[in-house]
Formats: structure tokens, C-alpha cells, sequence
């Protein structure tokens, strides 16, 4: 049958689409830039209009309006957070939803065997010539979720959606129900570098070679780094997302992929956030290849590539390096994401080293990310037994191999300075010597 004529058939609106939700199923929605906030909104009408029960919301960092937050909303909805975003964290925290702990490479196990999803929300690139759909900017848990039997996919067909290329694509045969909608991608506006990230971007610039594998993620202290890599020569990107900062290094002819040993001259990326100009360049563009998170962030994967350096960052660091990068004592501010995956990928890595990199302090410089226990119910995102560096804009601590003693020297030398003398105190309270 002509593909073009299964598109038509199941062509419908999304007050139509939605309808095959019934009470009881669990609904998936796409990740980041692939929300499809139409399809949301018309589900969320259709399940208040039928007065349906028990529709679990299962999502991975929310970008949308969340209407299933509203008041009243608890007798239809529960809601599952995979990654707490800005919307979804304090809905989180007064317990009307709640928040699973997993590794990012695992999510695609999670939604399709341990909490499956019935329906698949999500946004995806027009039909090439063979009817193919991109999954666009979210390849991630996208790809395996749209091939499991038993899940019904309703697309958003957006010509907004970049098409992206690699293991980022599905057939128009094996969507359920169509819809057309022109509505903007979700954006993230370029971060403003401050004189903080300038000066962690230097010191991070300093442990990146020619040649080396990079993992960043998204903000100003990625985009800081990347600003400092210009004179650097054949580097690759494997990473589990990349932003606009990318663009302007790869067009100075930094990154070429050229020293890779899988994925050779391929960015490797599972999803992108950023702005216009982001999906501009990646639309259709050779040099990108999108694929599976179990793939991207498998740390067997990541290691195959020598070299390999990731950045992530914290919420806090404890004297034993003990890493916290997802929770404020007990309030989930985010989710462990990536991180572990690539710090053990570039652990494992010949030649690799993993960052964990964040300014000093927060609050107006009153509160030190540098502590000496870590806040009393907080998460430990990176364990002391995998931490490698630690930055600030105070300096590097290299903390692999080190005692308690020397890790606590080390971090505390990189401290804000306004705490070291509060942290040289802890020193000497818990080693029974002055620093």
C-alpha cells in the first residue's frame, strides 16, 4: 500500500486521536523538544470531558503547560517524573506525583517493560519520500517506545521538527494516529556566560587535549568550555545531548571526529535542546547521528572511544567527593540523567577523565556547594569511588586515587574563600590535625 495513503487514512484532528486513551492506561510523553503540546492539551481535555480515571503520566523532564497539574486534576491523573523539571518539582514535593530514580540508558527499559506505556505522545519530523518520520530532536527512549507492540503512537507531524539523521526514524505504517500541527519546537535561549563560567571553562579548556571525545551538556558552563576549545584539533562528540554552543566549534574545524575509534567523524547525540539556529544546523546535516540512549549512554559504548572527557555538574560536594546533582536534601530538584553513564563510559575510556564542574557558591555567593556532609537526605549522584575532577572557578581538584585527607585538602582549596576557613575546621575536627 502507497505510504502516502496510509498517512491520509489515519490523518485525523487530535480531539479524534486522543480518544483511543481510555482509564487505566499509562501515557508516555515524548522528551524536551519533542513535547507535542497540542496533543497534550487535547488529551487532558478528552480525559476531564469523559471523566476518565486512573490515567498515569509517565515524562522525562517536562517543557509543556502541564495541565494535568491543575487543581481537581488528582482524580484523573498521576504523574511519574523521570527527570523533575521546573513545572513538576514542587507538584513533586507536596506529593501529588512522584519520582523514579534511574539511570538514563536504562529509561528505555523502564517505559517499555516495567511501567510500559499504552500511548506514546510525541512530535516528529514530516514523511521523506519513503515515508519515513525523523523522531527529530529526541531520539533517546523515542525509538524503542514507537517499535514496542502494545504501545499506540499518536504523532504530532511538525514540519518545525528537524529531520535528524542516524537510528531516528519510523515508518507513517507504524504511527496509530496522525495529526498535523505547525506549533514552535520548545527552545532553550543561549545561557549568558558570567565571569564564573569564564573562568571554569579556562580551567576546564586546560584538561582537554587534542583528539579527546567530549561529553557536555547544556548551560553556561558547556558553552564556557566550548569557547575555550577553538585552537584544539580533531575532536568527537559522544554525548547524550549537544546545544547551539557546539555549532561555532565545529565550524572553526575543531571537532572532527577524525580520532574516534566508533562513530568516526559522527557526532553522537540521543536528544538536543537549544535554539533555532541549533535545529537549523542539524537538520539533514551528515555530521549528526542520533540514536537510542542504550546506546549513547551505554558506559560500554562510551569507553570504545579513547580519550573520552565528560562534563557534568552538582548541586554540592561533600569533603569525601561524594557528588550531589539532583536533590536539595530531600525536595528532587532533577535526576541523575547522564551523568553516571558517562562517568564510568570515561572511567572506563583509555585516556579518559569526568568532570564534575560548578561555581563555588549559590545564593549570592552566602551559601558554599562545598560542604563538609552533604544536606541530610540529599541523593548521592556520583559516588567518592568514581569521582575524578572536581572544578570550580577556584580551581581543579583531582580527587581519583587520593585519600580522605588529601580529597578534603584538595576541595577545600577550590572552595569559595569566604568558607575555607569554616571547612579547614571540619578538617581538623574529623583528620585530628590542622589543614
Amino acid at each position: 500500500m502507497d505510504w502516502k495513503k496510509i498517512y491520509t487514512s489515519k490523518l485525523t484532528s487530535p480531539k479524534e486521536a486522543v480518544k483511543i486513551i481510555h482509564s487505566g492506561d499509562t501515557v508516555l510523553i515524548a522528551h524536551a523538544a519533542a513535547e507535542p503540546d497540542g496533543l497534550v492539551s487535547a488529551m487532558v481535555d478528552h480525559v476531564t470531558e469523559q471523566d476518565l480515571k486512573n490515567i498515569h503520566i509517565v515524562q522525562q523532564h517536562d517543557m509543556g503547560a502541564c495541565r494535568f497539574f491543575e487543581p481537581g486534576m488528582e482524580r484523573h491523573f498521576s504523574y511519574t517524573s523521570l527527570f523533575v523539571g521546573a513545572r513538576s518539582r514542587n507538584y513533586i514535593a507536596s506529593g501529588k506525583g512522584d519520582f523514579t530514580p534511574c539511570f538514563f540508558n536504562r529509561i528505555p527499559n523502564y517505559v517499555t517493560e516495567i511501567d510500559s506505556a499504552d500511548v506514546f505522545l510525541v512530535t516528529l519530523s514530516k514523511p521523506d519520500e519513503h515515508g519515513f518520520c525523523s523522531y527529530g530532536l529526541s531520539c533517546d527512549f523515542a525509538k524503542e517506545v514507537g517499535e514496542r507492540r502494545g504501545t499506540k503512537v499518536i504523532a504530532a507531524i511538525n514540519p518545525n521538527m528537524p529531520r535528524v539523521m542516524g537510528d531516528n526514524f519510523i515508518h507513517v505504517n507504524n504511527i496509530d494516529a496522525i495529526v498535523e500541527s505547525e506549533e514552535p519546537i520548545h527552545e532553550h535561549a543561549r545561557p549568558v556566560i558570567g565571569p564564573v563560567e569564564e573562568k571554569i571553562g579556562a580551567h576546564i579548556a586546560g584538561l582537554v587535549r587534542d583528539g579527546d571525545c567530549l561529553q557536555l551538556g547544556i548551560g553556561a558552563i558547556p558553552d564556557a568550555v566550548l569557547k575555550f576549545l577553538g585552537d584544539k584539533k580533531d575532536l568527537g562528540i559522544h554525548s547524550e545531548m549537544i546545544s547551539d554552543g557546539i555549532i561555532d566549534l565545529y565550524e572553526k574545524g575543531a571537532i572532527t571526529g577524525k580520532k574516534k575509534n566508533i562513530d568516526r567523524e559522527k557526532m553522537v547525540v540521543t536528544f538536543m535542546m537549544g535554539t533555532r539556529n541549533l535545529y537549523d544546523f542539524v537538520n539533514n546535516n551528515p555530521a549528526i547521528c542520533m540514536m537510542p540512549v542504550s546506546y549513547v549512554n551505554d558506559p560500554f559504548v562510551i569507553s570504545q572511544n579513547d580519550n573520552v572527557v565528560s562534563i557534568n555538574s552538582a548541586l554540592q560536594v561533600d569533603l569525601m567527593g561524594q557528588v550531589c546533582a539532583e536533590a536539595i536534601g530531600l525536595k528532587q530538584y532533577s535526576a541523575v540523567g547522564g551523568q553516571m553513564d558517562f562517568v564510568r563510559g570515561a572511567s572506563a575510556s583509555k585516556g579518559g577523565r569526568s568532570i564534575i564542574a560548578f561555581g563555588a557558591t549559590t545564593k549570592g555567593g552566602t551559601i558554599s556547594k562545598i560542604v563538609p556532609y552533604l544536606t541530610e537526605g540529599a541523593a548521592v549522584t556520583t559516588s567518592r569511588n568514581d569521582v575524578d575532577y572536581i572544578v570550580t572557578e577556584y580551581g581543579i581538584a583531582h580527587l581519583r586515587g587520593k585519600s580522605l585527607r588529601e580529597r578534603a585538602k584538595e576541595l577545600i582549596s577550590i572552595a569559595a574563600p569566604a568558607f575555607r576557613e569554616e571547612l579547614s575546621k571540619e578538617y581538623e575536627k574529623r583528620f585530628g590535625q590542622a589543614l
